[in-house]
């Protein structure tokens, strides 16, 4: 993956906190040296040194690909800990969201880099939207017959089936019964709005 060397919009407005006194320490704990976690990122040794001295600050594909190189989680590059924030989300405060067709329920704490839904889909909904964006996905078929494509190949997944896969790869989503699908899903797509998982382009059908 290639990084653009831009600063990201919300490195300007404040958005994400400052992640320099993590980055070296977290490089020199994976055993890296500058040059070698730069290539890995896809990054210029000069650009990483920036990033390690505050001079830039990191766009979320940098970030991703830089927890994988050093075998850590965003959470951690931001400087975060478990005492910052509550591990526990009780049912009752678990008020779904519906866009797109599909009803999110989140089950997990908001703002991490990880994020864990109880998803809904009804059938024939947003079967032609082709889904691609930065980070990986878990998905478990809970109840019914998931269609899931990934970039050339169609799988049918039942419920106990399981899928996990980087979400640079093209994937469309579709519920293959109509009494629909419900999935427990884990993202990584830092910060982002449930929403954005219905982001996409159409394409057409699903085979």
């Amino acid at each position: 993956m290639n990084a653009s060397d831009a600063v990201p919009p919300a490195a300007a407005d404040g958005g994400l906190p400052a992640v320099a006194p993590q980055l070296r320490a977290l490089r020199r704990r994976a055993g890296l040296t500058l040059e070698a976690a730069a290539r890995s990122a896809g990054l210029s040794p000069a650009h990483l040194s920036r990033l390690e001295t505050g001079h830039r600050q990191p766009s979320l594909p940098m970030l991703l690909a830089l927890a994988r190189i050093y075998g850590t989680t965003v959470s951690e590059l931001l400087g975060e800990t478990v005492a910052d924030r509550d591990a526990i989300v009780r049912a009752a405060d678990m008020e779904p969201t519906r866009a797109g067709g599909w009803t999110y329920v989140q089950a997990g704490a908001p703002g991490r880099g990880m994020q864990a839904l109880r998803v809904r889909v009804p059938y024939g909904s947003q079967s032609d939207i082709v889904r691609v964006h930065p980070g990986e996905e878990w998905l478990y078929v809970l109840q019914g017959r998931l269609r899931l494509r990934l970039g050339d190949t169609a799988h049918l997944l039942g419920p106990g089936d399981s899928a996990h896969f980087d979400s640079l790869t093209p994937h469309r989503l579709a519920a293959d019964d109509h009494d629909g699908v419900e999935l427990l899903f884990v993202h990584t797509l830092l910060q982002s709005p449930t929403a954005a998982l219905c982001l996409g382009s159409p394409t057409g059908e699903l085979p």
